[in-house]
């Protein structure tokens, strides 16, 4: 389907603020949509072959949902700070090895899907977010979680998939974090600290696939307060 056989989609989303040209083989973003920005808050173009973001982006002031995955994109604009709006980011499935320094302006993210990318690094631009809820950074390259995740306010972290092998000796101070996903690292026992186990809020931690058997936790000081909260929250979905 060419581009104006989308003028339907643009139609409708000039009445309903929801546009949807997912898996158009598109490779820019068309201009059709530029002219739709006052009235967008919920833009999907995943599935294309878009491989540039321009700093028009920041025309869609009133956007609450971004979706760019699987696309191309190895660079997101810094204009995506004048995104004030926006809840959800998924840029997930491309080729993006940072975020832009101006993402911790968006105060009002709370779900961010990062997964699929080619990060090597924790994209520091998530700390200080304080209404995130969701960060998805699983199947890239990280090797290190670094300090400073006191900052960190996400309830669910999904880092499996990653080359993971040290974890910050702060992440317990995570204020909000429940859920802790690290599937398929490169995590030895010691790095899941007693603190950790005792200290956070954390009540799910997903280990498989790692240097040590999950059953080895057990024998972690700590494991009982895990467990604790654990239990505590199964309970609570009965």
């Amino acid at each position: 389907m060419g581009n104006s056989g989308l003028k339907q989609h643009y139609e409708t989303a000039s009445k309903t603020g929801v546009l949807q040209i997912s898996n158009h083989k598109l490779k820019e973003i068309p201009v059709e949509v530029f002219s739709l920005a006052e009235n967008l808050r919920n833009l999907d173009l995943s599935k294309n072959k878009i491989t540039h973001v321009p700093e028009d982006l920041s025309m869609f002031k009133f956007l609450k949902q971004l979706n760019l995955s699987t696309n191309m994109i190895q660079v997101l604009p810094e204009s995506l700070s004048n995104l004030k709006k926006l809840e959800l980011l998924n840029v997930s499935f491309n080729s993006l090895t940072s975020l832009p320094s101006s993402l911790t302006t968006l105060s009002n993210l709370k779900q961010v899907y990062l997964n699929n990318n080619k990060f090597k690094t924790f994209p520091k631009e998530l700390l200080g977010l304080t209404n995130i809820e969701v960060v998805d950074l699983s199947n890239n390259k990280i090797t290190v979680i670094p300090k400073g995740m006191s900052e960190f306010y996400a309830v669910e972290f999904n880092l499996s998939q990653n080359e993971i092998s040290v974890l910050s000796d702060d992440l317990y101070q995570a204020p909000r974090l429940k859920i802790l996903r690290l599937e398929e690292n490169c995590l030895s026992l010691d790095m899941i600290t007693p603190s950790l186990l005792r200290d956070s809020k954390i009540h799910t931690i997903n280990i498989d696939g790692n240097l040590f058997e999950p059953k080895q936790l057990a024998s972690l000081e700590g494991y009982n307060e895990y467990t604790e909260r654990y239990t505590a929250m199964k309970k609570k979905m009965f």
